[in-house]
């Protein structure tokens, strides 16, 4: 398995579509078996989810992305892990070991998961 993460100054891009670098960790059975790091000069985004796929990456794991590139990558096979920040190397032990959905990995503001009403709020309860 490939894991693709973004990155700039040792953490997490904050946004996908300009990121410049990306690691490429190959990785086998949870063991690191070797990393790349790449740089992501492309713009275009059926360019960057070319260069992923080339790259054969499985899973990528980024901040913000635009529902569009995030649509295309996804309809390369290419499973997306966005609304992620922190540190890259913390990023990649918390995919390791399955803690990446933990709050602290979550990009500030990201209602990911939650359900939403109105203006953001949660839906009114039942009845109500």
């Amino acid at each position: 398995m490939k894991v693709a993460i973004p990155h700039w100054q040792g953490r997490v891009s904050p946004v996908f579509d300009v990121a410049g670098r990306v690691l490429l960790v190959e990785l086998d059975g949870g063991l690191e078996r070797g990393r790349r790091d790449v740089a992501f000069d492309v713009e275009a985004p059926h360019a960057r989810v070319e260069r992923l796929a080339a790259h054969g990456t499985d899973v990528l794991v980024c901040g913000a992305i635009s529902r569009t590139l995030e649509t295309a990558i996804a309809a390369a096979g290419i499973e997306v892990i966005a609304q992620r920040c922190g540190d890259v190397e913390c990023v990649l032990a918390a995919f390791l070991d399955g803690r990446l959905s933990r709050g602290g990995f979550l990009m500030p503001g990201c209602r990911c998961g939650r359900r939403r009403g109105r203006r953001g709020r949660p839906p009114p309860a039942e009845g109500y």
